[in-house]
């Protein structure tokens, strides 16, 4: 299994363009807390930070006339663990990750926040091996292709903030919400929240695992009343 993790590494060392000189940092970064030991969350903390500082500039490069709302929606969808978990798919760091049989045996190597957290400590590992500029070289080539293809800041609004704008667009006071029912037992809570218009008898139910996102969601569904006329 050590020959076995050992090529695993070393492969992976390639995709990532980067030659360790502490081939242990490699090691620590794709070992996941269950293995037992020592584990990467140090180096998943660390580079976490590396990750937003270096997403953050090559944004401020890439939008020299965007305002600050619209650099911090444009980095959420970066740095958030669906996309993070792409590019660690698109590495193949799941079968590298060394984790106990259970987590394993359960989809662990598998799981997005898993790959994510990984994925981060890495960058860690680079950072910690030569230093800042390889870690920024790393996280530049990783995303290249989503740097290059970014979406338009308004598509990445939550559907609160866009029903606000809509409304505020057109003089009109701003929605209320309620949670109208919540079912489950306290771990796996689920919500009905209602979004209501202050100026009209309208109104519009959402469902979600959250008090959020059962409200993100009566959002949508209010938006949807609205722009198809429905008012």
């Amino acid at each position: 299994m050590s020959e076995q993790a050992d090529h695993q590494r070393a492969a992976l060392s390639r995709r990532l363009g980067h030659e360790f000189t502490n081939v242990e940092l490699l090691k620590v970064a794709l070992t996941h807390r269950s293995a037992g030991g020592g584990d990467n969350e140090r180096l998943e903390f660390l580079g976490d930070s590396v990750l937003n500082m270096v997403i953050a500039h090559a944004l401020f490069e890439a939008r020299p006339h965007a305002p600050e709302g619209d650099l911090s929606r444009l980095r959420a969808s970066l740095v958030r663990e669906r996309t993070l978990a792409e590019v660690a798919t698109e590495l193949e760091l799941g079968p590298c990750l060394q984790m106990g049989q259970g987590e394993r045996r359960s989809g662990g190597a598998r799981r997005a926040s898993v790959q994510a957290d990984a994925l981060e400590a890495v960058i860690g590992a680079v950072f910690q091996d030569a230093g800042f500029e390889a870690a920024a070289a790393l996280v530049r080539r990783l995303f290249a292709d989503r740097l290059n293809d970014l979406p338009s800041a308004d598509s990445l609004k939550d559907a609160k903030t866009r029903l606000q704008e809509y409304l505020q667009g057109r003089g009109r006071e701003l929605p209320r919400y309620e949670i109208v029912s919540t079912s489950g037992v306290d771990h796996e809570r689920h919500f009905v929240a209602r979004c209501s218009l202050a100026d009209a008898p309208q109104t519009a139910d959402g469902e979600g695992s959250g008090r959020r996102r059962a409200e993100q969601a009566a959002a949508r569904a209010m938006l949807t009343q609205l722009e198809s006329g429905h008012e």
